[in-house]
């Protein structure tokens, strides 16, 4: 290393985890001091959609992320790295490891169907047919499968299936996703075929995602000087050609509460922007209130990766992303529960202790609802005595098997009446709902990253020509891997600051994007 990282100065933008690796990167293997590195966010927290908090009402979050050993490299790198914040002689990969260990995943009741009768989730139900068109789809290369849809490589009976069920809601596909994403997926995580019944090659966090690892890892950043910069929204890069042919980032234009406001970039200075947004315009509801669904991109979510879009081909068509929230959006709540008579009774039906048993998905439901009752507590300073449980919904267009509404015209309390009938336990709603409260999330963009694209739509993490600056986020292209999980985002930002910094052993983890053809 020469001291070049000392002068230098990395402008991050966005401080969603892809951020908050990358920054972790340059300082522990690029060389970087913390104080040189700027992380500008417009929210008020960092975490990005890695989020998990308490409400006046009760505790939410937007998603839930089930880790696993073989797929997640980078991740279980970086956070070998990164010290709890309750014993800092261990790591946070450790704690990991540790409550995996003594709260073991065994689904007993992964697929629930009519009348709450739990079925045999090992019996899968593909035919031969059935696995020769799955066999077709890994062997079809990506440039001859293009932006063709899942439903176009599978007759109707696949779809019926136990696998599909199961898989389809770990993973939260629709039929109508992008047929590629599917295959680097089945790809990617083969080895879970023969315990997608069990799940039992997930991997939780101790606490919620935010608490267990967002936390520690700003902490740690904090205390080595980055600068986290709030209130922060970048609306604008300017970026130069030079005589070699090479990029730079040289401007980046902020808004600091109304206020403009520039940080230009020398030489030896780099840039990180995240891209998109797949939390962009959540909407929250209550036990009254269903979610409002934003249509018109509100919060502003999208507007950077547009505005960049615009300036060169190679960075990408955010429109293939956000241009069809229908089939992009799904609804996720969360139940607080200041009882644990609910809990006591999913116990007796699943035979699962909270924590241990992964997701529960009621096959016949027309919202294709599916939920997942965490080990206590899930949030910091969470009361012994409090409860949660977190669900989603992939139909939410779909009327309900018993509120007669959809899954997005539903308040939380008829979501929770939908459930409790799923359940089979309507005798004990009035008494479950006098103590629990439902915050129901309707996210238009939540699966925005499987929508059917070209190699095209999404930008190489390091573009070609790219000399000091690098896209971040799940909407970058890394050849064969797959969005939809923290992995994707770690592995990016590894690939952003080795690549740029071009530290020797920047191949460790894979070729760097940029290096060669999408393809």
């Amino acid at each position: 290393m020469t001291d070049a990282p000392q002068q230098s100065r990395a402008y991050l933008v966005g401080g969603g985890i892809a951020s908050l690796a990358a920054a972790a990167f340059l300082i522990r293997d690029g060389g970087f001091p913390g104080e040189n590195i700027h992380i500008l966010e417009e929210l008020p927290l960092a975490g990005g959609s890695m989020d998990g908090r308490s409400e006046p009402d009760g505790y939410v979050s937007r998603g839930g992320r089930m880790l696993e050993d073989e797929a997640y490299t980078c991740l279980w790198n970086l956070l070998e790295t990164i010290p709890t914040l309750t014993d800092e002689t261990m790591s946070v990969r450790e704690e990991i490891r540790e409550f995996s260990a003594k709260w073991p995943t065994n689904a007993e009741a992964r697929l629930i169907g009519k009348g709450a009768e739990i079925l045999d989730a090992s019996d899968y139900g593909l035919d031969t047919r059935d696995r020769l068109e799955l066999t077709r789809l890994l062997v079809l290369p990506e440039a001859v499968i293009g932006a063709r849809r899942i439903e176009d490589f599978f007759s109707p009976h696949f779809f019926e299936t136990n696998f599909w069920a199961m898989w389809r809601t770990t993973f939260a596909f629709q039929n109508w996703h992008g047929a590629i994403e599917l295959k680097r997926y089945f790809l990617r995580f083969m080895q879970e075929f023969p315990r997608m019944h069990t799940l039992a090659g997930v991997r939780r966090t101790r606490l919620n995602q935010y608490d267990s690892i967002i936390r520690p890892l700003q902490t740690w950043l904090k205390e080595r000087g980055v600068r986290f910069e709030h209130g922060v929204r970048v609306t604008d890069v300017d970026f130069t050609t030079e005589e070699d042919g090479s990029r730079r980032v040289r401007r980046l234009h902020l808004d600091r509460a109304g206020q403009p406001g520039a940080y230009d970039l020398g030489d030896g200075d780099y840039a990180f922007l995240t891209l998109g947004s797949m939390t962009a315009d959540a909407a929250y509801g209550s036990d009254d209130t269903a979610p409002e669904l934003i249509r018109d991109k509100r919060d502003g979510g999208w507007r950077l990766w547009e505005t960049i879009a615009a300036k060169a081909g190679d960075f990408g068509r955010p429109a293939a992303f956000y241009g069809n929230v229908d089939e992009a959006k799904w609804e996720s709540f969360t139940l607080t529960m200041r009882s644990p008579l609910l809990l006591h009774r999913i116990e007796e039906l699943s035979g699962n202790l909270p924590g241990t048993g992964a997701l529960m998905t009621f096959k016949d439901s027309n919202w294709l609802m599916s939920i997942v009752v965490p080990h206590a507590p899930h949030f910091d300073g969470q009361p012994e005595d409090v409860y949660t449980l977190w669900g989603y919904g992939l139909f939410v267009d779909n009327e309900g098997d018993f509120v007669g509404k959809t899954m997005a015209e539903a308040t939380g309390r008829e979501i929770l009446t939908e459930l409790l009938n799923h359940l089979g336990l309507w005798d004990i709603e009035e008494q479950v709902a006098a103590t629990t409260t439902v915050i129901p999330v309707m996210m238009p963009y939540i699966t925005s990253q499987f929508a059917p694209r070209t190699v095209h739509d999404r930008p190489l993490v390091i573009p070609h020509g790219a000399a000091n600056f690098a896209f971040l986020g799940q909407f970058t292209e890394i050849p064969e891997d797959v969005v939809f999980t923290v992995e994707y985002s770690v592995r990016g930002a590894m690939h952003a600051v080795y690549g740029l910094l071009a530290l020797d052993d920047h191949d460790k983890f894979g070729p760097v994007p940029g290096d060669g053809s999408p393809e």
